[in-house]
């Protein structure tokens, strides 16, 4: 299946969505479409599963008013369900009653079912509650379905629900519903979402290109990016990890590698986009043991995992990625001042919190690993508080190369962005910059990077290559004789030098030129003699 073809149910959805939503924003819209979307995925490879388990046993469907092949199975088989149910816990890691099943849903839909509403709300509540070994409370949360947005009363959003369900029942009907066609139709919806939602979108999405330098960049080996791409990840970190986009594709690429990735971390503060990211790693096949998404303030860390001072089991991170909020305002206790990631750097200035969160990361990984965090260009130059954690980190060894990004990549904000890549253990000691500022394709409301400007800039970073304009290697001399100003036009200037001026050739045209002036001065004072007028 090819990517358009990937794409072709996201784009279909969306239509629907922009049909069906009405009064709603397209924010709250979002989560009602994603939800039933997930529903979907759920809801599919349970009843494969299922059918794989139950081999003949399984019923076949002759029109049986709605009702799922599971669901006769349940009838027929009471005494059966405990053990069944059993063994798809241990298999798919979860189990989805027949009644709250997408098929029954549907059906439900299809027919008008006054209990519509009800059956759902039951169903929502069981899934994050029974479905899974480990509970997902409030996985739904954000979908209120007694909403007056849907309509005035339960008969009224009934009605509207029924509309909607059945209206991506049959959207979805026109395409194979494997698990990659729905996860990529989830990752469209939420790219689409966060373009309609604009400045609100930088909460959740990282657009996918710049997402692919990040992946690209913490799955080679980190002392030696030469080599190659690692063949194992333990564990994996990003601490703002909106709907989970970025922690997904360092996993896609490892996989595409060839490797694995032992557990996925992540950590979202906005409950809306917590949801969201964990929806959108069950619907990836990411299995609940896989994962661990925590809801909290990574500023204030508030994971209890992360918390743990015995430095024999302190997690640690072989890759690091972010794109936190650009320059948040923050207020640090001076409490935090003693805080374990922050004591031997001092506390990020009140007015931008980037180097709190970029030491946070740092604090967490591992001496063989790699961080790529997204941040705006202040981090590289303002002076003060920053000044000396910049100076501190560039003294230790710990960042190996800067990344200059074109402007307006994001829905949320116009300005350029760098990519700071960050080691413990480092093999140069100097510092790589690449300039990639003007290397992108313009776009109407956006600019856009092209796979071949994500490969320029990740082989470059690889092979730590230098070209003029572009990539250099920069002595931490040179940096400190810069007072550790680390702005990339210093380094890496994209200007083009003009041509040197020959002095002497432009004297020789001034002359030659003077020449025919005073020429043509003659010429036309003879034709004014002749006609009786005065010279000029």
């Amino acid at each position: 299946m090819t990517t358009n073809n990937h794409q072709e149910l996201g784009k279909t959805l969306w239509k629907i969505a922009d049909e069906l939503r009405g009064a709603m924003n397209a924010d709250d819209f979002r989560d009602y479409m994603l939800s039933f979307l997930f529903l979907r995925y759920l809801s599919d490879n349970y009843e494969q599963a299922a059918q794989k388990e139950l081999g003949k046993e399984y019923p076949v469907l002759n029109g049986n008013g709605g009702k799922t092949p599971l669901g006769i199975w349940y009838e027929q088989n009471p005494n059966d369900v405990p053990e069944f149910e059993k063994q798809m816990r241990r298999k798919v890691h979860y189990v989805i009653k027949p009644d709250y099943l997408w098929h029954s849903i549907a059906e439900m839909a299809r027919v008008q079912n006054s209990d519509l509403l009800r059956t759902l709300q039951e169903g929502f509540k069981y899934i994050e509650n029974e479905s899974f070994e480990s509970t997902f409370q409030g996985l739904f949360s954000e979908i209120n379905l007694d909403s007056e947005k849907l309509g005035k009363n339960y008969e009224e959003r009934n009605k509207k629900l029924c509309a909607i369900i059945k209206k991506i029942a049959e959207g979805i009907n026109q395409f194979s519903t494997d698990a990659d066609i729905l996860g990529d139709a989830y990752e469209y919806l939420i790219g689409q979402f966060a373009a309609g939602s604009g400045k609100k979108a930088g909460e959740f999405y990282t657009p996918q290109r710049i997402s692919d330098i990040l992946s690209e960049i913490v799955i080679l080996d980190s002392q030696n990016p030469e080599n190659g791409k690692k063949k194992k990840i333990e564990r994996v970190l990003d601490f703002a990890c909106g709907s989970g986009s970025l922690l997904l594709n360092v996993r896609n690429k490892m996989k595409e590698a060839g490797g694995t990735i032992g557990k996925i971390y992540g950590q979202e503060k906005n409950i809306t986009t917590y949801n969201l990211a964990r929806m959108n790693m069950l619907l990836h096949g990411v299995k609940d043991t896989e994962f661990e998404i925590h809801h909290g303030d990574t500023l204030l860390n508030d994971w209890d995992i992360l918390n743990e001072m015995n430095p024999a089991k302190k997690l640690e991170f072989d890759a690091v990625v972010a794109n936190p909020p650009f320059s948040y305002r923050w207020e640090p206790s001076e409490a935090m001042g003693q805080d374990f990631r922050f004591k031997n750097y001092g506390l990020a200035p009140k007015s931008a919190a980037d180097f709190a969160f970029l030491l946070h990361g740092f604090h967490f990984l591992s001496k063989e690993g790699t961080m790529a965090i997204i941040l705006p260009h202040g981090v590289l130059f303002r002076g003060g508080a920053e000044e000396k954690i910049r100076k501190k980190l560039l003294e230790d060894g710990n960042i190996d190369t800067i990344i200059g990004l074109p402007a307006n990549l994001f829905f949320s904000t116009g300005i350029p962005v760098c990519i700071l890549v960050l080691k413990k253990c480092k093999k140069f000691d100097d510092v790589l910059f690449i300039n990639a500022a003007d290397h992108f394709e313009k776009g109407k409301r956006q600019n856009t990077l092209l796979p071949e400007h994500i490969q320029k800039i990740v082989e470059t970073y690889q092979y730590r290559k230098e070209e003029e304009r572009y990539s250099r290697r920069v002595s931490m001399q040179e940096i400190e004789k810069n007072e550790f100003n680390l702005n990339i036009s210093r380094y890496v200037s994209t200007s083009v030098d003009e041509e040197p001026v020959d002095l002497e050739e432009v004297n020789k045209k001034l002359i030659e030129i003077e020449q025919k002036i005073n020429e043509a001065r003659r010429t036309h004072n003879q034709f004014l003699k002749e006609l009786g007028l005065p010279p000029i």
